[in-house]
C-alpha cells in the first residue's frame, strides 16, 4: 500500500484506526457504563435495563459475521462510515426512549451498526502491515478500546452530575459526528478483490475442530471481559454502599489495566510464548488466580476488589488480543482475513450477551459471592481449552 510506506503515514494510519476504534467504543459501551445510574433515574430494574445490552451484544455478534464476509468483498472504508452514521443516530434516540423495551430496540440496532467497524479495520491493517509489524500495529489500535473506555468512565460521572444520564449519549453522538468527518477525509481503502485459488483450497481450515474449540474459548473470555466491565460499578456500589458516580468512576482502572495487558501480552507472545494457544491459556490461568483472590476479598476491601476485578479483566483483554486480533493474520493467504475476524469476534459477543444478562440475574438471585465463583469456573474452563489446543495448533497450518 503506497500510501502507508513512509513512517509518517504508517504512524498516521495506526493513529487514525486507533481513534476510530476509540470512538466506536465510546458510542457502544456508554450504555453499560451508566446502567446503574439509569436504574436509579428511571426506576426500571437492572434486569430490564440489561436487556438492551444483551440485545446489542447479540446483534453485534451476528453483525460481525456479516461484516466480516462483506469486508472481504466491498469497501472497508464505506463499511466503517456506515457503522458510524447509524451509531450516531442510535445514541441520539436513546435519551428519548420511554421504556426499556424501546431502549432494547434502539440499542440492538446500535449493536449491528457497531459490527461494521472492527473486521474492516483488521482487513486494512493486515493488508498494509506484514509479519510482526501487524502484531505491533494491531496492539496499538487495540489501545483505542481502552482509551475510549477511560473517557466514558471518566466523563460520564461529570456529565451526570452537571446534567443527567441522557447527556452521556448526546456527547457520544457528537464525538461520532466528528469521527465521521475525519474518517472520510483521511482514511483510504485497501483492495477487496481476493484470489479464488487459495480460498477454495484452504476453505476447510477455517472451520476445523480446533477453530471450533477456539470459538468456545473466545465465548468464555467474552463472558468475563464484558460481563465484569459492565457490572463492576454495580458490584462495587452494592457491595460497599458507594454512590453510583463513584462506582462508575472506579471503572477507569479497568481500561488502564487493559492497556498494560496489551503491552504485556504482545511482549510475551512475540518473545516467550509464541504459540498463541499457550499464551491465551497462560492469561486465562492468570485470570483464574485473580478471580479466586477476588472471591476471597469480596466484602472486605473496596480497593482490593477493584484491583482484582481490573486484573481479571486485563487478563481477558490479553486473551482477546491473542485470539481475536492476532489469529486472523494466520488466514491471510486464504483471502478470508475479514471473514475469520468477524466470525471469531462474534463469539466474544455471544459470551457478552450470556454474561450481561446472566450476571444481572445471578447477582440479584444469589448475590455477588456466588457470581464471582462462576467467574472463577469460567476462567478455569478457558485455561483447560486453550492449553488442550496448544499442541494441535503448533502443527496447524493455514
Amino acid at each position: 500500500m503506497n500510501q502507508a510506506k513512509s513512517n509518517q503515514n504508517v504512524s498516521g494510519m495506526i493513529f487514525l484506526f486507533a481513534v476510530t476504534y476509540m470512538i466506536s467504543y465510546i458510542t457502544r459501551i456508554n450504555y453499560g457504563a451508566i446502567v446503574s445510574e439509569m436504574e436509579s433515574a428511571t426506576g426500571s430494574s437492572k434486569s430490564l435495563l440489561s436487556m438492551a445490552l444483551t440485545g446489542s451484544f447479540i446483534t453485534y455478534g451476528t453483525g460481525q459475521i456479516i461484516s466480516g464476509i462483506c469486508g472481504d468483498k466491498i469497501s472497508p472504508k464505506k463499511m466503517v462510515s456506515f457503522g458510524l452514521i447509524i451509531t450516531v443516530f442510535m445514541n441520539l434516540f436513546i435519551p428519548i426512549c420511554q421504556n426499556p423495551f424501546q431502549m432494547l430496540a434502539v440499542w440492538s440496532i446500535n449493536g449491528f451498526a457497531q459490527s461494521f467497524m472492527w473486521p474492516p479495520l483488521v482487513k486494512i491493517t493486515s493488508a498494509i502491515f506484514p509479519g510482526n509489524a501487524y502484531k505491533n500495529a494491531v496492539t496499538k489500535i487495540s489501545w483505542g478500546s481502552s482509551l475510549g473506555t477511560i473517557l466514558v468512565y471518566m466523563l460520564s460521572p461529570l456529565l451526570i452530575s452537571v446534567f443527567s444520564w441522557k447527556s452521556v449519549f448526546l456527547f457520544s453522538a457528537a464525538a461520532g459526528i466528528v469521527m465521521i468527518v475525519i474518517w472520510n477525509i483521511f482514511a483510504f481503502d485497501t483492495q477487496t478483490e481476493e484470489t479464488e485459488k487459495n480460498t477454495t483450497s484452504e476453505g476447510k481450515s477455517i472451520f476445523s475442530p480446533i477453530i471450533f474449540l477456539i470459538m468456545i474459548a473466545i465465548i468464555l473470555q467474552g463472558m468475563l471481559r464484558d460481563g465484569i466491565t459492565t457490572w463492576m460499578p454495580s458490584y462495587i456500589s452494592e457491595t460497599y454502599n458507594l454512590s453510583n458516580e463513584i462506582s462508575i468512576f472506579t471503572g477507569i482502572i479497568l481500561p488502564i489495566f487493559s492497556i498494560l495487558s496489551f503491552q504485556l501480552t504482545t511482549q510475551i507472545y512475540t518473545k516467550k510464548l509464541k504459540n498463541p494457544m499457550t499464551c491465551a491459556g497462560f492469561f486465562f490461568g492468570l485470570g483464574a488466580i485473580f478471580a479466586l483472590c477476588l472471591s476471597l476479598v469480596t466484602g472486605h476491601s473496596a480497593g482490593v476488589s477493584v484491583f482484582m476485578s481490573a486484573a481479571l479483566t486485563g487478563c481477558m483483554h490479553g486473551v482477546n488480543l491473542i485470539l481475536i486480533c492476532m489469529l486472523p493474520q494466520f488466514f491471510q493467504k486464504t483471502g478470508k482475513v475479514s471473514t475469520i475476524s468477524g466470525i471469531l469476534n462474534s463469539c466474544t459477543y455471544i459470551g457478552s450477551a450470556i454474561s450481561t444478562y446472566g450476571i444481572a440475574v445471578l447477582s440479584e438471585q444469589f448475590g455477588w459471592s456466588f457470581t464471582i465463583l462462576v467467574w472463577l469456573i469460567v476462567a478455569v474452563l478457558g485455561t483447560i481449552i486453550c492449553l488442550a489446543c496448544s499442541k494441535k495448533w503448533s502443527r496447524y497450518k493455514i
